[in-house]
């Protein structure tokens, strides 16, 4: 179950680089987050997954998609 969750998370941190739009890779970034948690939790650290929903979840997506609206959504390019 682990080594799919960090697979999962492979996949959504590449595409998070590659991808043209600021706020679907900052999506991503929340799903990244949100898979870590679950891997945390998993590894029997609930401590650190609660941390990690509520500041890499929670606080900072929503600020970084705050940072987006106040910005360029796409990238120029």
């Amino acid at each position: 179950m682990v080594e799919a969750l960090l697979v999962l998370m492979l996949i959504s941190s590449v595409f998070a680089l590659l991808i043209r739009d600021m706020l679907a890779a900052v999506l991503l970034l929340g799903v990244f987050s949100m898979l870590s948690c679950l891997v945390f939790f998993l590894l029997s650290a609930p401590d650190v997954a609660l941390t990690e929903a509520a500041v890499g979840t929670g606080v900072g997506t929503v600020i970084l998609i705050w940072i987006v609206y106040r910005t360029e959504r796409r990238d120029r390019t």
